[in-house]
């Protein structure tokens, strides 16, 4: 799926800010708010994956130790305890929202603490800032940044290839970088700190995707792409002196050097006219593995060869599985079997139809078989099975007729990865998630191997709207690109299906009608047919409505407070208007094409508008409207807007930019005047949940700068005052597409993110009312409790672990505090899922609003992060108040 999303907001790089510094905010400055007065506690919605996967690194010297890139959600560390992934790029705030896309990462093999990730989404002007090498001694829980001077495309042509970061697997100081846009080969000799070109290097790469593209995107130099180590030319402590580099460059796709990179020169005998994706080296047998295509992928690719090379003779051998005639499709994703190095796969990453192919060789790819090959045309074959009931969307609800199958194998299948210690666990990633087997050997004895899903924790959807309805079994509503969009009835579980008839590829807007919410529209992009749904049960269940003439894209929607008429606002035509469910449309006059289009809560006639400045007003359904006298707005298009359930015409506006008009602006007239409020700097979205306790007026979420701060903030006051309740390990890059409170939980708020999908937060301070806080008693349940504590991760200096409290009495628990001292000085650093404070070795670790009731026979769990020194042994006690728990 193709993720070129580009921001709308104009954001402007901090400058002066050195190499190598820690990701941080800045001090804040003196203003009307408060900086954690209330902790959150952050997750998704579950969705599991929903975006393209590039690369998957595994560490060649611990068992288990694994990461994931993703082209603009971050990065991820497998957990094999519970089988999912941790984000570890969620502290990269707004102003370097760039460095959420990866472009590529390296797992030191010699000291497995150490992580690196070359960070920056774009190469042309939709980013406006340059790449980084961030560099981690805690496998990504904290990272500090190697500013570079050119920029990475995460989200560029070619992100597929590589891995263009790579450490030297003999002296692991040494690492070098792949560039593109002409940069050239860089290198570091002081663990990422500082970095270097590699001028003698002959070839920056001359291979753009489109040339004539303006934009930049398509036309840049995809440059170098992959570094590979041959670690048998070097011993522990010395650099390593054979290096291969892929360069973009059809007629010089392969340099080496032979002298720990003096010198460099082109592979002889090297097959042309195709760019060579990977270099995968067995160093045991002495072969380079080299998969090839004639484009530089995720999506392109029409012919393809697999090649490789003998390092002691300098032999090339083409062991192609198919020939070359017979592609319509490149070759990408490339493996080895560490454990049997013989054993070698590859993909055809840009084979769509009828499905991808995996092929295998045991014989250093002397021969080869296929994943799935046709007995009668169309039948299929398949030598394994899939069960995707953990991510029942991945069958976009499609019935294909053979020889294409739902579930899909896959597609951009550029990331393919045998466990290096266990022959039988592949995974692979795919423009939609990360599939995965645990008995790969299977394919060899002639049996099906399973496919299954390993892509828990790993979220990464880019948001373009959210709504909660105030009732209804929807709790939340998301208009998502690539994948459409979901109902959340559940926010701690994959919903079985994304929206469908239709089924957008990206859905641009949504919402529903305030006083009957079983009503809800949405509109988005569809290659050929209607950009316009409707539900009449609470987006359970959709049909498609009628395009006017012209329509080209999804715009935004607005549906009147009874549900009875819409206003839209398409790409390609108009504003238009219709009753009913959008059979018929008709232009509405009076307000320019494009303007975003929103509707008052109470009065089913009033709907607004805004563009270029200028706020709309109709009071006749949508048929005219008129524009305001309110000046002062944000002169460009970069605003979001919304009007407060229950009173009619108060309107919230949020947006602008850096060099004009930027903050928050609020009418209690219908917009004919607009008041800004002088406390909020800047702000992106505005949204609304339920009042905290006491207060009359709905809760105000934005994503906004406040006090010289980035955040996420709440006001229970009318906007008077606010609170930050995200924290700098909490910012996901940029959030500026939307954001709701939840109508019927206080505190719960949900984030729009562009690439890490939807993040909720829920409030400890279940009271409400900003500036009060954490008063509570501590919570004291009754009935007897069990307690596994379980270390998951251990490094020097630093440790993972889990902890599973059990509620083995007969009566329920309303709150719990479970308190405990570790034995070897260990501290807390940071904790999840529960409250905790800490005295000396005392810890005490008290539950959150939404964990707070634990059935009998239940369970809740949370995790942390901690330090050590010398001996990590584990707490032998735990008490839940004042009982003592039996220790499993």
């Amino acid at each position: 799926m193709r993720r070129t999303r580009i921001l709308t907001a104009v954001m402007a790089l901090a400058a002066g800010l050195l190499a190598g510094s820690p990701l941080a905010l800045a001090a804040p400055s003196t203003a009307d708010v408060t900086l954690a007065a209330d902790t959150y506690t952050w997750k998704n919605a579950r969705i599991d994956g929903g975006g393209f996967v590039p690369g998957i690194v595994f560490n060649r010297t611990e068992k288990n130790l694994a990461y994931a890139r993703t082209d603009i959600g971050g990065a991820y560390r497998w957990q094999e305890s519970a089988k999912t992934w941790t984000p570890l790029l969620d502290s990269v705030g707004w102003d370097r929202w760039g460095h959420t896309g990866v472009v590529s990462l390296a797992s030191d093999s010699v000291d497995p603490n150490k992580v690196y990730a070359a960070v920056g989404t774009y190469t042309n002007s939709w980013d406006p800032g340059n790449g980084a090498v961030l560099r981690s001694g805690d496998r990504g829980a904290t990272w500090q940044r190697a500013d570079l001077p050119f920029k990475l495309g995460g989200n560029m042509p070619g992100r597929g290839m590589g891995e263009r970061l790579a450490v030297d697997p003999n002296r692991n100081s040494v690492l070098y970088l792949g560039a593109p846009s002409g940069k050239g080969l860089w290198r570091s000799t002081d663990s990422g700190a500082t970095w270097s070109q590699v001028a003698d290097f002959p070839n920056v790469g001359n291979y753009a995707q489109d040339p004539t593209d303006t934009s930049g995107y398509a036309s840049d130099n995809q440059g170098i792409v992959w570094v590979t180590f041959d670690e048998s030319t070097g011993t522990s402590g010395s650099a390593t002196r054979t290096i291969y580099v892929g360069v973009a460059d059809k007629d010089n796709a392969v340099y080496r050097s032979t002298d720990a990179g003096a010198t460099w020169s082109r592979l002889a005998g090297q097959p042309t006219g195709y760019l060579a994706h990977k270099g995968v080296l067995d160093a045991k047998n002495g072969y380079l593995y080299l998969p090839y295509s004639d484009k530089g992928g995720p999506y392109d690719g029409g012919k393809g060869q697999l090649w490789r090379y003998a390092t002691a003779t300098g032999t090339w051998t083409n062991i192609s599985p198919v020939a070359e005639a017979d592609t319509y499709y490149g070759f990408s994703g490339l493996t080895i079997d560490r454990q049997n190095p013989g054993t070698v796969m590859a993909t055809a990453y840009s084979s769509w139809w009828p499905d991808t192919q995996l092929f295998r060789s045991t014989d250093s790819g002397g021969t080869w078989t296929k994943a799935w090959d046709y007995t009668s045309y169309p039948t299929r074959s398949n030598r394994y099975t899939m069960d995707v009931s953990s991510s029942p969307w991945l069958t976009f609800g499609a019935n294909p007729s053979p020889p294409e199958q739902s579930p899909k194998l896959g597609w951009m299948t550029e990331a393919l990865e045998i466990d290096p210690f266990d022959s039988n666990r592949m995974m692979y990633g795919t423009g939609a998630t990360i599939y995965g087997t645990e008995n790969l050997t299977n394919w060899d004895s002639g049996s099906q191997f399973s496919i299954r899903p390993m892509v828990q924790g790993l979220e990464e959807t880019a948001v373009n709207d959210l709504a909660a309805p105030p009732s209804g079994g929807a709790l939340l509503l998301s208009a998502l690109g690539d994948i459409g969009g979901f109902r959340h009835t559940d926010l701690t579980k994959v919903p079985s299906m994304m929206f469908t008839s239709p089924n957008f590829t990206s859905t641009t807007s949504l919402d529903y009608a305030e006083t009957n919410p079983g009503i809800v529209a949405r509109v988005g992009n569809l290659d050929s047919g209607p950009h316009v749904a409707f539900s009449t049960d609470n987006g359970a269940n959709w049909f498609a409505g009628t395009d006017p003439s012209g329509v080209s894209g999804g715009g935004t929607i607005a549906s009147a407070s009874d549900g009875s008429r819409f206003v839209w606002s398409p790409e390609g035509t108009g504003v238009q208007y219709a009753t009913g469910f959008g059979t018929s449309w008709s232009a509405s006059t009076g307000i320019p094409a494009g303007a975003i289009v929103e509707s008052d809560r109470v009065d089913p006639k009033t709907f607004y508008g805004f563009t270029s400045g200028r706020f709309y007003v109709s009071s006749d359904g949508g048929a005219t409207f008129t524009a305001s006298e309110a000046t002062g707005l944000p002169a460009g298009d970069s605003v979001r807007f919304k009007a407060l359930p229950g009173t009619k015409g108060d309107i919230w506006l949020a947006g602008g930019t850096t060099d004009g008009a930027y903050g928050l602006w609020h009418s209690t007239d219908g917009g004919t005047t607009f008041a800004k409020l002088s406390s909020v700097d800047q702000a992106d979205t505005i949204g609304f949940g339920k009042a905290a306790t006491g207060a009359t007026y709905q809760t105000l979420y934005t994503s906004a700068k406040i006090g010289g701060v980035r955040g996420i903030f709440r006001s229970t006051d009318k906007g008077a005052t606010w609170t930050r309740i995200n924290d700098d390990a909490h910012q996901w890059g940029w959030t500026g597409a939307a954001i709701t409170g939840d109508p019927r939980v206080y505190g719960r708020v949900y984030v729009a993110t562009n690439g890490r999908g939807v993040v909720y937060g829920e409030s400890s301070d279940a009271g409400g009312g900003d500036g009060g806080g954490g008063t509570d008693p501590t919570p004291a349940p009754t009935g007897a409790c069990a307690v596994t504590y379980k270390v998951t991760s251990e490094w020097s200096g630093g440790f993972q672990a889990d902890v599973q409290l059990s509620n083995t009495g007969t009566t329920a628990w309303s709150g719990w505090s479970l308190g405990w001292s570790f034995p070897n000085g260990q501290t807390v650093s940071q904790l999840w899922n529960a409250e905790y404070t800490q005295s000396g070795a005392a810890v005490t670790a008290k539950n959150v609003n939404w964990n707070a009731n634990v059935t009998a026979g239940s369970s809740v769990s949370f995790g942390f992060t901690g330090s050590w020194s010398g001996t990590n042994a584990k707490p032998v006690a735990f008490k839940l108040g004042d009982q003592s728990c039996t220790v499993n």
